[in-house]
């Protein structure tokens, strides 16, 4: 009999964990399971490919595809041969969440509150990622894309646990934006200001770095290079797949790998390679670049199954955050209510597509909670390496290595927490969501009802909202539902006082 995630308790195993459910009977399939593969002497590969401002509702399997101008068959195909999480979360914005998916910790803990901007100083430097603890263990390690972790020295993928990284540090619309006489006439048409910009604190290239070296500049990222961007990558995982695949006569071949691909699109502001340009049925550059996006799904998975990888390759896919609805159109598209920056369902609730074939049941869609933090743990444990999970720190990821290899296996994480920024703003559990703070989305604030350009409100009575029968967040339940208020509070509680054992740093804090 399924269990009700309001009322049953979460276990903490040690102090540094978030607590979670434990299900004795799927707990011991799994291991089961994972056992009989590490028996056959291999470790699972892992490729995560992580979009940008990729809204929730854009792949047809999450119901927009053909509706919505751009179809979207290679991710959809995916989906259907694994788990497609319709509760997947990241945090409201890309740095945050790129940094909390590495680390499993939250933005408070890890300290990278907002994206760093034009060479701005601190990162990631003095964090655990799992690529480090993967490579510990025996990985091969690719970072491959945008990295957008912090630009110093310490912070960038060689230093961190990739053994090689090729992309760009920062983030695709500060390369290309002043370069664009349609969004800066004036910078564009000024050569003093052009000058200004050039120099700023900011390498303009894509570059490419090897485990402990310094990065070398590939190319600067002019506006035609951005449109190849993409592609480039690609070629480049692509290459990769293929050394590592067993018998290929590479030095590496045949060793377990960690390959994370992170795109340029669908960040504004959207140049799709020629190839694509024009193809969506929408005809808009955003559509378009969601074409070129599933195109690379496509050829990434293919790649897997003729090197003979595929059923051992745990695939995720997923984006860094809610639309970016300040560019709209050239934005994604989300249900929910508002956008990247805000902490209303918009913001956090991305796609999440699980797959392994052989491993992870096939066809399956589930609304277990999912945070992004959780593949620290999950990784680790698929990998043999979960002794290698930090005791220094808090990790609040969550081990879900049951919830995806058990057919109907539940979600173990009970709670969901949302921060905007440095304020607390609420909690999720089972269909209910708590809510005490928030940006405001009204349009007497901001232009476009993005999350970035609305107003930080707090609230004197918490807002409690049914995201089964209110996606929107539109109508408070608060006054009729009391009965769940220590259910919300003690997680509150619960979640406050880690704090002070386990406090957290800020590198990159919020703006004054």
């Amino acid at each position: 009999m399924p269990h009700d995630p309001v009322v049953t308790e979460a276990v903490r195993e040690a102090a540094h964990l978030e607590p979670q459910f434990r299900f004795a009977d799927q707990e011991a399939l799994a291991a089961s399971r994972l056992a009989a593969y590490h028996a056959t002497g291999k470790s699972p590969n892992v490729l995560v490919i992580l979009f940008d401002d990729v809204g929730w509702g854009d792949f047809g399997c999450y119901g927009g595809g053909v509706a919505v101008g751009a179809p979207t068959p290679n991710i959809d195909r995916l989906a259907r041969r694994g788990m497609l999480l319709t509760s997947c979360y990241s945090e409201p914005s890309c740095t945050p969440s790129r940094a909390s998916m590495m680390t499993g910790r939250l933005p408070m803990r890890h300290g990278l509150l907002r994206p760093p901007m034009y060479g701005q100083k601190g990162g990631l430097d003095g964090e655990i990622t799992f690529a480090q603890l993967l490579r510990e263990a025996g990985y091969v390690t690719q970072a491959v894309g945008k990295w957008h972790m912090g630009e110093n020295v310490e912070s960038q993928p060689q230093h961190v646990g990739f053994d090689d990284f090729y992309g760009f540090l920062s983030v695709s619309d500060m390369y290309t934006e002043w370069r664009d006489p349609y969004f800066f006439p004036e910078i564009v048409y000024s050569e003093e200001r052009t000058k200004w910009v050039e120099n700023l604190p900011f390498n303009r290239c894509f570059v490419h770095a090897v485990k402990g070296g310094e990065t070398e500049n590939v190319e600067e990222v002019t506006i035609p290079v951005l449109s190849q961007l993409d592609q480039k990558w690609t070629d480049y995982s692509l290459d990769f797949i293929r050394r590592m695949a067993p018998g290929s006569g590479g030095a590496e071949a045949g060793r377990p790998w960690f390959l994370y691909h992170c795109t340029r699109g669908a960040h504004f502001d959207n140049y799709p390679h020629e190839d694509f340009l024009g193809r969506s049925p929408a005809k808009h550059p955003y559509k378009d670049t969601i074409i070129e996006l599933d195109d690379i799904v496509g050829r990434l998975v293919r790649e897997l199954e003729a090197t003979g990888q595929l059923e051992d390759t745990l695939i995720f896919i997923s984006s860094d955050n809610g639309p970016e609805m300040e560019t709209w159109p050239d934005a994604a598209y989300s249900p929910f209510r508002c956008a990247k920056g805000s902490t209303w369902e918009g913001g956090q609730r991305v796609p999440g597509i699980v797959a392994w074939p052989g491993m992870i049941e096939a066809d399956r869609a589930t609304d277990g909670l999912f945070s992004q933090m959780d593949l620290f743990r999950t990784v680790l444990r698929l990998a043999g390496a979960e002794a290698a999970t930090p005791t220094d720190r808090y990790i609040d990821g969550v081990d879900q290595t049951a919830f995806l290899l058990c057919p109907d296996g539940e979600s173990t994480r009970k709670y969901l927490y949302y921060w905007l920024v440095n304020v607390f703003s609420a909690l999720r559990v089972g269909e209910w969501k708590f809510m005490v703070a928030s940006t405001s989305d009204d349009d007497r604030d901001c232009l476009n009802l993005g999350g970035f350009t609305g107003v930080t409100q707090k609230y004197t009575h918490g807002r409690l909202y049914n995201l089964y029968l209110d996606p929107k967040e539109s109508h408070s339940y608060m006054i009729r539902k009391l009965a769940y208020i220590d259910s919300f509070t003690g997680g509150l509680r619960d979640h406050f006082m880690s704090f002070g054992a386990y406090p957290g740093k800020h590198p990159i804090a919020a703006m004054s």
